[in-house]
């Protein structure tokens, strides 16, 4: 899940992360969040300047492939700058 808002103020884009207990235990979020955080650099630069986006990993997200995040991430990123 992706929520992104744009600032008034200018500055760089933002991420944040969001890893709740319910993804598994500490070693199962760290390595979705760092996941999460590569494909997420790779998204950086299309984002409007001053952006704020965050992204929410579900716990669906523990058994998922790194491709296959990249593929959600990469489809909710075109929904919310739509």
């Amino acid at each position: 899940m992706v929520h992104l808002a744009v600032a008034d103020e200018p500055g760089p884009a933002r991420v944040g992360f969001v890893v709740s207990k319910a993804v598994g235990n500490a070693v199962v979020r760290n390595r979705v969040q760092r996941r999460l955080r590569h494909l997420a650099r790779e998204h950086l630069a299309a984002l409007p300047g001053s952006a704020v986006l965050v992204i929410r990993a579900l716990p669906a997200s523990a058994e998922a492939s790194y491709p296959e995040l990249g593929d959600d991430l990469t489809r909710c990123l075109g929904r919310v700058s739509a």
